[in-house]
């Protein structure tokens, strides 16, 4: 499909067609979704959907994920009228920080960072990522909002797989993905029918 192609009947999710297989092998993410990114539309009814479910909450401050949760975050930021707060991979930021140590999906330990300054107790907090597979990165980032007071009104990713990171995550806390329920079993399965076309 063409980066660019908008579908002149626009299904919901119809941006999904977008994302690509991994080529490069198992040191990578199984699926690119940075290409729905691209495509002004896509991206636009991307955001749409994953506030959705937030729609009646009152969100004080969105939270991205490094990076690529970056993009959709600033992105729903913008769309709501409120601040983006980037939670960094551990040694970015210049200013006094709070971390969070976690396991990635690839299995190495890591640490979450966010300045100390932009929390304050009962502030809610929208957390944002591109995708939750282990959902290592995602706890990670909701402790660290909890440690520093926030509340976390809910969290946003284009998926969530049915890991058992994923289901604590959509057992605890309210959640949005663009992925219909008819190809969860096929994101959890690391295949889309889509990849055959």
């Amino acid at each position: 499909m063409d980066v660019h192609a908008v579908p002149a009947d626009r299904q919901k999710a119809w941006y999904l067609s977008l994302m690509a297989p991994n080529i490069k092998g198992p040191t990578h993410a199984w699926l690119d979704p940075s290409r729905i990114y691209c495509n002004s539309q896509a991206l636009v009814d991307c955001v749409q959907d994953l506030l959705d479910p937030f729609r009646t909450e009152p969100i004080d401050l969105v939270a991205g994920i490094d990076a690529m949760g970056f993009i959709l975050g600033a992105s729903l930021a913008t769309t709501l009228g409120k601040g983006f707060l980037a939670i960094r991979k551990a040694g970015h930021l210049c200013v006094p920080t709070e971390q969070q140590e976690y396991t990635d999906y690839t299995g190495l330990k890591k640490n979450l960072e966010t300045r100390l300054d932009a929390l304050k107790p009962g502030l809610r907090v929208l957390i944002v990522d591109q995708w939750i597979e282990t959902g290592g990165t995602m706890k990670a980032a909701i402790h660290l909002v909890e440690k520093l007071g926030g509340t976390v009104v809910g969290v946003a990713a284009v998926a969530i797989e049915n890991t058992e990171g994923g289901k604590w995550i959509k057992e605890r806390y309210k959640f949005s993905q663009c992925i219909p329920e008819e190809l969860q079993n096929q994101i959890d399965q690391k295949y889309l029918d889509s990849f055959k076309i």
